[in-house]
């Protein structure tokens, strides 16, 4: 039966039965407790480089997604307080509320933003395809048909490489399948360009190019609870601000030496 079809005497008859009994609030805190106790807590891995690593291994925690949260922190007028976690507990974390906010490198994937609110995202990256800087045959995906790439099993790279029609070789990672390109064993491989931007920016990559990249880009950004909306706002407000000043982009190239933000 709904609601509207009770007749009015009822309904009345109904509130009075139920005076004193409380209903769950359905007030959004998010923001306000994160403004009232002056942190912002946020669940990240420590062990991700570089996006959220410890410099050394037992240095202080730095990194992309680090810096951009106290950033994003500073605008809010809170202090950032990070926990560490493993991956595979973070969304748990998140719902449990042992931390307000995930910055992790989080992709935006329609299944997440079913289940989470997501900030604006901070970071887009497409897929590319790494060869020789020397190569001069692979300029696109369909130039890969009939060609050997190095691609980690089941992964999305894995499933495009595929579908290009390359012969793949199966490896562990990035380090292995980047190895066999230099080497000249594999003609190619296919990851994350923020994953090629990091080892370029840290290693002696002169040796290696970009030949293609996807149209389509993924997109990262601060994950929250599905309750969590007005705290979501506020950091898309706040990175719309870092935006504009020009501090995300400052913080890009010091990781990436290019603008991964916009």
């Amino acid at each position: 039966m709904k609601l509207r079809f009770i007749p009015v005497a009822l309904l009345s008859v109904v509130a009075l039965a139920l005076t004193g009994c409380s209903a769950p609030s359905t007030t959004d805190e998010s923001l306000s407790s994160v403004l009232d106790s002056g942190t912002l807590t946020i669940g990240t891995e420590g062990t991700y480089r570089p996006f959220s690593f410890h410099e050394g291994g037992s240095g202080a925690l730095t990194g992309y997604d680090v810096a951009v949260a106290r950033a994003v922190a500073a605008e809010l007028g809170v202090d950032a307080v990070f926990e560490e976690t493993q991956w595979d507990g973070i969304f748990a974390g998140l719902t449990a509320g042992r931390w307000d906010t995930i910055a992790n490198q989080v992709s935006m994937t329609p299944e997440r933003v079913e289940a989470y609110e997501f900030s604006t995202p901070y970071t887009y990256s497409p897929g590319v395809i790494v060869v020789l800087a020397d190569n001069t045959s692979i300029t696109s995906f369909a130039s890969l048909d009939g060609l050997t790439t190095a691609q980690s099993l089941s992964s999305n790279w894995d499933t495009l490489a595929t579908e290009s029609g390359a012969n793949v070789k199966h490896i562990e990672g990035w380090a292995q399948s980047v190895a066999l390109v230099e080497q000249g064993r594999v003609d190619a491989t296919i990851n994350d360009k923020l994953t090629f931007l990091d080892y370029q920016k840290t290693n002696d990559a002169d040796n290696l190019k970009i030949a293609a990249e996807t149209k389509e880009r993924s997109e990262s950004a601060f994950a929250f609870a599905k309750d969590g909306t007005a705290l979501a706002d506020a950091v898309s407000g706040a990175l719309a601000t870092l935006s504009k000043d020009g501090t995300l982009a400052k913080l890009s190239d010091k990781y990436f030496g290019a603008d991964v933000s916009q």
